[in-house]
């Protein structure tokens, strides 16, 4: 995906509009082109072998194995406001296409991690994601742009359909299954795991899901396999904010809005009104 990239601009149909507004959660599958997630995985390895420097994070230590040098780093946070390259795709356009029908047509761009879970990290235990980051009105959505294939194996993500109408649970603790998920972490009391779904993907495929949505994502148990992806969040840009800042730290990526906003820092010319 280089800058100024032609694309197809994405129709949502109203099946899947519906499914999201039942389910909470939305994945379309290959949303993102093969030749993008190829620039996103090879930059990602670029990071993990210390290829790429970012002020920060330290390059692997000389000696580590592979094994040890791609477990340092399970998410790394807000890389956007430091490399061109996160940027960029925090405003894909084709990833806008779809958040603006679902929680449009005012689109405002918070958030981004980098999850790098090589085999044997694990997941992170049921979580709101409006928990952190509150929006008022409240229309947070993600968009978990898959890298590598994810499945049960090495660690894909489980949600529960129809958890979007429930209010933000502040019933939480440290995680009782530290094998399973981070322990430095919180997760929500008594969800009740019957009804969680896997959501499977493969790369190319992008979820969207709500704020409300109850996720968690498990360990990866493969013995080879990362299970990488690059996650954002965004908010109607006619929400209230402040998380990061406020509204005028995060960037207008689509539409108009009456609220304060930033500018992306690698394209200070960046029309959000302009759709191909």
């Amino acid at each position: 995906m280089q800058p100024g990239t032609a694309y197809e601009r994405y129709t949502v149909t109203v099946d899947q509009i519906k499914s999201f507004r039942e389910q909470g959660f939305l994945k379309v599958e290959q949303l993102v082109p093969p030749e993008d997630i190829q620039e996103l995985s090879d930059h990602t390895m670029g990071l993990i072998y210390g290829r790429i420097e970012v002020p920060g994070l330290e390059p692997p230590a000389p000696g580590l194995s592979i094994q040890e040098t791609e477990k340092r780093y399970l998410r790394l946070h807000m890389l956007h406001r430091k490399l061109e390259l996160h940027e960029r795709y925090l405003l894909h356009p084709r990833i806008l296409d779809v958040l603006e029908v679902l929680i449009g047509p005012d689109v405002m761009a918070m958030q981004t991690m980098l999850f790098i879970k090589a085999p044997g990290a694990p997941g992170q235990g049921y979580h709101q994601d409006s928990y952190y980051i509150p929006t008022l009105p409240d229309t947070l959505c993600g968009a978990w742009i898959a890298i590598d294939d994810a499945d049960e194996g090495n660690g894909c993500m489980y949600m529960v359909p129809g958890s979007q109408y429930e209010p933000i649970t502040r019933n939480v603790q440290k995680p009782e299954d530290t094998d399973e998920h981070q322990e430095n972490l919180t997760e929500i009391i008594g969800v009740d795991r019957t009804k969680e779904v896997p959501v499977m993907a493969t790369a190319g495929d992008v979820v969207f899901f709500g704020g409300h949505v109850k996720h968690r994502s498990i360990k990866n148990r493969s013995a080879s396999r990362l299970r990488r992806a690059f996650v954002s969040h965004y908010a109607n840009a006619r929400s209230y904010t402040e998380w990061g800042g406020g509204n005028q730290n995060h960037i207008l990526a689509r539409g108009r809005t009456h609220l304060p906003y930033a500018r992306p820092t690698f394209y200070p010319d960046y029309d959000p009104e302009r759709v191909a």
